[in-house]
Formats: C-alpha cells, structure tokens, sequence
C-alpha cells in the first residue's frame, strides 16, 4: 500500500441484532480512506457481491485432478468517485464515502461455508491511481434464506416406512418398525415427532434409535463430493424379545442448527433423520427420512432469532 494511503477499508451497518440479511433487504455503510499526503484519485467504487464455489482434489495413480466450480449470482457495482470528471484530488487525513445497495429480491441460497466449498456475499471497495496497484478493501456479510411450511406442498407432506429384517448368525427370528412422522419441513428449535411402532420377534433385546445428520454435497465436472456430519443422537427404551411396542420420540432440532440449502446448484446441505434397531452381532435394520429445516420464525426485531450459516471446516 502507497505510505499516502494510511488506511482502506469498507464497512456496513447492521440491520438486526444478529447482523443477517435477506434478499431484497436494503445494505448500506462506508468506505473510510485516510491519506497521509494529498492524493490523485482516478476512480473509487464499491461493489455488492454474492457467489457460490467448490473446489477439491482427488488423485487417480499418479494424477492429481483438480474439481472446481463457480455459480454467481449478482455483481453490482456502485462509483463513488468517477474517472475522468474533474481534478479527484483528496485532501489529507480520514474521508468516510457513504453507499446504499438493495440486494437483489430472488431466491438466493444462504450463506455457508463447508470443507470443499462456500456461499458468499461480500461487499468489495476499490481504489484505483495512475501508476500504482489498486488497492482492494473486502467485507463478508451474512445473507440467509427465507421459508415458510406453506411455501411448498411437499414440506407438510407426512412421511411413513416400513421395515422388516430377518436375523442370522447370533440372533434369530425377525424385529420389524413401521415409522411415521408428521411431516417433512420443520423450524429450527422445532420438535419432530416420530412415532415408530416396533415388533421384536427376535432372541436379543433391541433398542430403537436416532440420528438426525447433515449432508453437503458439492458438484464440479460431474462428480459429487459429499461430507457428512451428526447433529444429535438419541437412544429409546429397550424392547423385550417376543414384545411389540409403540414408541413415540419427540426429536428436537437444536436451535442453531443450520437451515437447509436446496437453491444452490453446486452446494447442497440436505438433512436425514435416521430411525434404527440396535441389535447386537446383526445388522440394524433402519428407515431414512429427508428432513428440510427451515429458519426459525422471526421475532419482532426481524432477524433476531437467526442462527448463524452453516460451516464445516475452513475453506480457503
């Protein structure tokens, strides 16, 4: 950086307590310059920015392949100075250059950041002088998805499997669960009820469980990368050999659960509800539900009750 420019940076003023934005909501800041000197500006300039990328390697023998990808989603660009109008000389000392945005009201994908990729929304200032490296000021803001139950027949659409499974070596007989849940799209903090009506034919106790999980799949030249992560387990009552049971479990999603990512066609965050009979030296029988989490409802303060974006682990 010049010893004339002191300092470049680029801010935004939140609209909520938990610093979230949505599309269509309205983004404004500051970029702050401070110059040691006067200083000849050509041309400075903001831009509102959202993209999604991927990227991972794999190696086949001796070749290492390189999977990437890139979905954009807006770039808009605001000057505050312009190039070519007038002299554009700055005075010494600390400048503060308001700007305003609407981010764009469309069904963007909320932000996220995984092991192999991310969503992000960014606010990029620029300045740029004759002869030198333009300098760059970058800030992340977090923008998340909104939804309703009502916004897609199939979130109410009750969910409903049947199991059976014959037992061998150790364990004989058969244990069978016929499982019911109320519906397919649930609120952050929200209760599933899973009601899982369980036969135990079998010579061992059994115990049904639980596991509701995450799962991030990436998409760059026609592979899939997937990741997965538990988000809690649950373990019930065990069942008598020669017994039938009906169990029902209320599996709360824990509030800052992240909310599903279905919009975004390189990243996807898809959640599963798994319900399973622990049977020792067999194989659990198990059924799998999707499970679409949506974001909580909003309190008076819009926005206040929102957990943070999905991550994983670092990406670069």
């Amino acid at each position: 950086m010049s010893d004339r420019v002191k300092s470049f940076s680029v801010g935004y003023n939140p609209i909520n307590h938990s610093d979230i934005f949505t599309s269509g909501d309205c983004i404004t800041g500051h970029i702050t310059l401070e110059l040691s000197k006067d200083c000849k500006i050509d041309s400075l300039s903001v831009k509102l920015k959202g993209k999604a990328q991927v990227k991972w390697t794999e190696t086949h023998g001796r070749t290492i392949v390189m999977y990437s990808n890139k979905e954009k989603y807006f770039s808009i660009k605001q000057v505050i100075i312009q190039e070519g109008q007038g002299n554009n000389v700055v005075g010494q000392g600390s400048h503060v250059y308001p700007y305003n945005f609407q981010i764009p009201a469309e069904d963007l994908p909320s932000s996220f950041k995984g092991s192999y990729g991310k969503i992000q929304y960014t606010l990029e200032a620029n300045l740029s002088r004759s002869m030198r490296v333009d300098t760059k000021a970058k800030v992340k803001f977090t923008l998340l998805c909104k939804g309703n139950l009502n916004s897609d027949p199939l979130l109410m659409t009750p969910q409903h499997s049947i199991t059976n499974k014959k037992m061998k070596l150790f364990t004989s007989g058969t244990v069978g669960m016929d499982v019911n849940i109320a519906r397919t799209g649930y609120y952050q903090g929200e209760g599933i009820k899973v009601v899982t009506s369980i036969q135990n034919r079998s010579s061992r106790d059994i115990k049904p469980k639980y596991c509701l999980y995450l799962k991030c799949s990436y998409f760059a030249k026609r592979k899939r990368k997937v990741e997965t992560k538990d988000i809690l387990k649950e373990v019930g009552d065990a069942i008598p050999p020669s017994a039938g049971q009906t169990v029902t479990r209320i599996i709360t999603i824990p509030p800052t659960t992240c909310a599903s990512i279905l919009n975004c066609n390189i990243i996807k965050a898809e959640y599963r509800l798994r319900v399973y009979l622990d049977v020792k030296y067999a194989s659990d029988p198990e059924i799998k539900f999707p499970i679409v989490i949506l974001p909580a409802l909003q309190g008076p303060d819009d926005g206040e009750h929102l957990p943070a974006y999905p991550t994983f682990s670092h990406f670069a």
